[in-house]
């Protein structure tokens, strides 16, 4: 299966906001910091997962 890392990017991305944002909104609201905050681990899941190249496809590990 070929998946490009530009979609491997959007799903850690996608992952990382969901996941600090569901921790944000436990009470009710998201303040600045909170959501700064959010937009700090999607942008970091973007650059880290684009940065990392996938295997070799006739790598079989």
């Amino acid at each position: 299966m070929k998946i490009s890392k530009y979609a491997k990017a959007v799903v850690s991305a996608v992952a990382a906001g969901a996941g600090t944002l569901a921790v944000a909104v436990t009470d009710d609201t998201v303040t600045a910091a909170e959501g700064w905050g959010a937009l700090i681990a999607v942008l970091g899941a973007l650059g880290f997962t684009w940065a990392v190249p996938n295997a070799p496809s006739g790598n079989t590990e």
